[in-house]
């Protein structure tokens, strides 16, 4: 496989929330085309590192590199460089049809037609989301809401898309269809993907590599075989 392109780096990263070390010099890379999984117990760290990258906490030492070039990062000027951010929880505007959800998700297209020929492609992509373009949001399925607002978050076309725990709260069949869901994402517009998750069994399936995080610490980092062989996961997780 030809050497891909660094997009997006960490470069020994700490972040403090008052007196909490969140992060503690870790360093991480995404590179184009890629899955990369960000696993790891409660309060290690992983969702930090997303909101670092998306100028959501703050960085008090190391730095964070978009084509090998230090930003700081500003949520906007994040969004205009080609990142997107799609935080747990679902939100989606619910008083909004599916429609008027992502036409928000286009507002710096600056160009409505452009927005329009998105929408169209991911109305392609998802055609449940195009059945139900004008459906108040809020009617949706749980499984709908979570892809309609990572549709929302495709609206830039983005080059790197930051997921938290896309399959929290779902039902282990959607889980599944979640998960074929974002490799399709992958596959079919070459986003690289970086996914903080708790169902480590179905990201590990789609992942090309893997950071294991402890205590705000990268313990672990290689490909989903070499974790699963090595036991790293299971030792993190039973505390050995």
């Amino acid at each position: 496989m030809a050497e891909q392109e660094t997009l997006l780096q960490l470069k020994d990263v700490s972040v403090q929330y008052g007196g909490v070390r969140a992060l503690d010099d870790v360093s991480v890379s995404i590179d184009e085309g890629e899955v990369v999984a960000l696993m790891g117990p409660n309060g290690a760290g992983k969702s930090t590192i997303l909101k670092a990258i998306f100028g959501l906490a703050p960085v008090s030492a190391g730095g964070i590199f978009w084509h090998e070039k230090a930003i700081s990062p500003v949520p906007h000027e994040v969004v205009a460089r080609g990142i997107a951010f799609v935080p747990q929880g679902r939100r989606v505007f619910a008083n909004l049809s599916v429609y008027e959800n992502l036409e928000i998700g286009g507002f710096t297209n600056h160009d409505s037609g452009i927005t329009k020929e998105r929408i169209k492609e991911l109305f392609e992509m998802f055609p449940i989301l195009g059945e139900k373009k004008n459906a108040a949001s809020g009617t949706l399925s749980g499984g709908q809401q979570q892809m309609l607002a990572i549709a929302r978050g495709l609206m830039t076309d983005p080059k790197v898309l930051l997921l938290d725990e896309p399959s929290l709260g779902l039902a282990p069949k959607i889980v599944k269809e979640m998960f074929s869901f974002i490799k399709d994402i992958n596959t079919k517009r070459k986003t690289a993907i970086l996914v903080v998750e708790h169902n480590i069994k179905s990201l590990l399936e789609i992942a090309n590599r893997g950071y294991i995080l402890d205590k705000g610490k990268v313990v672990f980092h290689g490909e989903p075989e070499k974790l699963v062989a090595e036991g790293t996961l299971e030792k993190i997780f039973t505390g050995k």
